[in-house]
C-alpha cells in the first residue's frame, strides 16, 4: 500500500524519541511534527535528515485503512498499546 497524499497520521499519532530537524528532542505522541506542512506532507521526506523511524514506517491496510481519520485512530491506539 502507498501512503495517501495528505494523510500525515504517522507524523502526528506516534511519539518519536530521536531528533527531528527543528525538534531536537523528538516529539510526543499526538503532536504534529514540525516538518509536516499545511497539506500534511513531510517537508523532509526525501532528505537524509529524516529520522530512521520515519524511514522504516510503511503504510499498511491494517494501520492506515481507507481514510486519514482511520489511520490517526489506529496509529494512536498502537502508540498507547506500545508505550511504556
Amino acid at each position: 500500500m502507498q501512503c495517501r497524499k495528505g494523510c500525515g497520521a504517522c507524523c502526528i499519532a506516534p511519539s518519536i524519541s530521536t531528533p527531528i530537524p527543528g525538534m531536537p528532542k523528538g516529539k510526543p505522541a499526538g503532536v504534529r511534527c514540525i516538518q509536516l506542512d499545511s497539506n500534511n506532507t513531510c517537508k523532509i521526506f526525501a532528505q537524509k535528515s529524516r529520522p530512521p523511524v520515519c524511514l522504516l514506517f510503511s503504510a499498511s491496510e491494517e494501520f492506515c485503512g481507507t481514510s486519514n481519520d482511520f489511520a490517526l485512530q489506529q496509529l494512536s491506539i498502537l502508540e498507547k498499546e506500545t508505550c511504556s
